[in-house]
């Protein structure tokens, strides 16, 4: 073996080196940017939503205690309106609640949480999770997450299918819709799975629609 023929590898093993890395270097900034983007989101919801309904009854509780002596009838009508301000803002806050956390994954398991999610994103999915699947936490919500990204693709209306599969030490997961993904999509699809030693695929199709696949290392 010669030395420039060596010595030619090892510069190829470096820069290959080097470019994993700069994509690493990548990928981290665009989950700190997609985590701040997110926590934004969450702020905005509290702000604008949330803290705006508090504010209003508490507003109205004021003036519902000047009504309660000499106005009863006007008084029985602002408890109604203040009490469907109140759904609007409980409604408000478990959705909100869902975004940082699904407790349907706990409560009712993997399927059931997906389906949630697909109804949320207007799509009918067909979904196929071992009825025994027990992840760990991190793999768990990174799948999830993963098929709630993928299934905000999906047309509105359309039917979506999303596939789990427990094989030799790993879970595959695929998620196919009638619609393509954004790059932004694509790169935060990718960045969520390989941030665990995962693989992530995607195949557009000519019919419009396309499938998402990926797969992570049950132990690293």
């Amino acid at each position: 073996m010669s030395n420039a023929g060596s010595g030619e590898r090892l510069g190829e093993s470096v820069d290959r080196l080097q470019g994993e890395v700069t994509e690493l270097r990548r990928s981290r900034r665009r989950l700190a940017e997609a985590a701040h983007a997110d926590r934004r989101a969450i702020e905005r919801a509290i702000h604008d939503g949330i803290q705006q309904h508090l504010v209003a009854l508490a507003i109205d509780l004021r003036h519902l205690a000047g009504l309660v002596d000499g106005d009863p009838a006007a008084a029985k009508l602002l408890l109604v309106e203040m009490a469907a301000n109140m759904r609007v803002a409980l409604d408000e806050a478990t959705e909100l609640a869902h975004r940082v956390y699904p407790q349907l994954l706990e409560a009712r398991g993997f399927a059931s949480a997906l389906r949630s999610a697909a109804e949320g994103a207007g799509v009918t999915a067909l979904v196929d999770v071992p009825a025994d699947a027990r992840y760990p936490p991190e793999i768990t919500e990174a799948v999830y997450w993963f098929c709630v990204e993928a299934l905000s693709s999906a047309s509105r209306g359309s039917q979506a299918a999303v596939n789990v599969l427990d094989a030799d030490g790993a879970v595959t997961f695929e998620v196919s819709v009638a619609g393509h993904h954004p790059q932004g999509r694509v790169d935060r699809l990718r960045d969520r799975i390989e941030a665990l030693d995962g693989r992530v695929s995607v195949d557009d199709r000519h019919d419009g629609g396309s499938r998402v696949h990926g797969w992570l290392p049950l132990s690293r």
